[in-house]
């Protein structure tokens, strides 16, 4: 792909917007985000906090630690987290410096039970509305669609920023739109490495800490370590399952250190990315063969998720487990018709795989989405694939990647519904 194509800064464009840093969960962490803003916003400490969110945010904050809240869970304690100790110029690492007298002041601020949360009427997928009072004033922020995308903040009733919204989501942008798993391969084969080796660094280094650190056993379930005891660490592919599973194991349970995201979710961040970076290490690959890879695997994701959207019922560890194949078939020497098949073998194997919300049993999800991947992948390359016509597999990638994103955003919506009513206990 020649720089002149405008495909080209797109996916550049696309990299750098989606491979973010965040510390923690995407959903509480936004919370606290809007929460940050909205008592900026009003200028001191709020004595009442009024949290409207939809059900997806809820499904997703209720079940996960907060990082730097001293094990708390919850949207009351990301709220208070970001009021307290919030700095909203750093986005999704608004709480990533909490001093001692800060955790005191979180604690205190939470047992004062003046944070109240509810569902916010005719609330969009991804919705979060703070509203606070204090000294006589009124100040409200509200983060929709995105977890960075703010769209209204306000105080006495004056509009401090606004952004217009436009039908039931946010649509895929213009750069996105043109992800196909065919460009995705050109580009990864011939862009000038240097225009997003940055990024991609900050990748290897930040997920690769986390997963280190799961490894220790100390975190959550410990699924990555149970991994690698049960299986032992000869198998390159047992360890690509235990790496990308132990990261998840750490950021499920809190820690504080950061990950890089990929279509909003850290989970989905170190599913695309820890699997290429085991094989890589593996094969004795070159920093610029891995940095291809992971362009491979991070943009197949995205692309596998966009016509899915950011919050569904459909697990997002599938859609990031299945790109990772495709980046293991690219680190490998696979030409594109091997890495099309991976990708819908991958996918024909665990869609349909529920989120219900983040937790700790998230990590054993994406080792069984690493699995189905690898799966997909040597099936592929023993020409054996899963054909148009067999359940939800389509003629070509692309098709069958429509078929996905259909099942995932449309199909999946009662069972969304269903989800948060059997969590909450409805």
């Amino acid at each position: 792909m020649q720089k002149n194509d405008p495909r080209y800064s797109a996916y550049v464009e696309v990299l750098k917007n989606h491979l973010r840093p965040a510390m923690g969960c995407t959903e509480p962490i936004a919370i606290a985000y809007a929460a940050a803003i909205a008592r900026k916003a009003l200028g001191c400490v709020p004595e009442t906090v009024r949290c409207l969110v939809s059900g997806n945010i809820i499904k997703n904050a209720m079940a996960v630690t907060v990082p730097n809240t001293g094990g708390r869970k919850g949207i009351d304690a990301a709220c208070a987290a970001g009021i307290i100790a919030g700095d909203p110029s750093k986005e999704l690492q608004v709480i990533s410096s909490v001093d001692a007298a800060q955790l005191e002041a979180i604690d205190a601020y939470l047992h004062k039970k003046i944070i109240s949360v509810d569902v916010k009427p005719d609330a969009r997928l991804f919705d979060i509305l703070i509203e606070v009072e204090g000294s006589g004033h009124r100040a409200s922020a509200r983060i929709a669609d995105r977890h960075t995308n703010v769209v209204d903040v306000m105080c006495d009733g004056e509009v401090i920023e606004r952004k217009a919204l436009t039908g039931e989501v946010l649509d895929t942008d213009e750069n996105e739109a043109l992800l196909t798993i065919e460009g995705i391969y050109d580009f990864a084969r011939t862009c000038d490495v240097a225009d997003v080796q940055d990024v991609l660094h900050r990748q290897i280094e930040c997920n690769t800490a986390i997963a280190k650190e799961g490894l220790t056993g100390r975190w959550g379930a410990s699924v990555g370590r149970v991994i690698l005891d049960s299986y032992g660490t000869s198998d390159v592919r047992v360890r690509a399952k235990a790496w990308a599973a132990a990261g998840s194991d750490a950021r499920m349970a809190g820690c504080e250190m950061p990950v890089i995201i990929n279509s909003g979710s850290g989970n989905q961040g170190m599913t695309v990315s820890l699997p290429v970076i085991e094989y890589a290490k593996e094969r004795g690959s070159t920093d610029e063969e891995l940095c291809r890879a992971l362009v491979m695997s991070n943009l197949a994701a995205i692309r596998c998720k966009a016509l899915i959207g950011c919050l569904s019922a459909y697990c997002g560890a599938i859609s990031a487990g299945c790109a990772a194949g495709a980046g293991i078939a690219f680190l490998c020497g696979g030409d594109l018709h091997l890495i099309n098949h991976a990708i819908v073998n991958s996918l024909a194997i665990l869609s349909g795989t529920i989120c219900d919300g983040a937790k700790p049993s998230c990590a054993a999800k994406i080792a069984s989405a690493v699995d189905a991947a690898l799966l997909g992948y040597h099936m592929a390359l023993s020409d054996k694939e899963f054909r148009h016509g067999e359940g939800i597999v389509k003629k070509g990638v692309e098709n069958t990647i429509v078929s996905v994103g259909r099942l995932g955003k449309d199909g999946m919506k009662q069972t969304d519904e269903e989800i948060l009513r059997i969590m909450m206990n409805l």
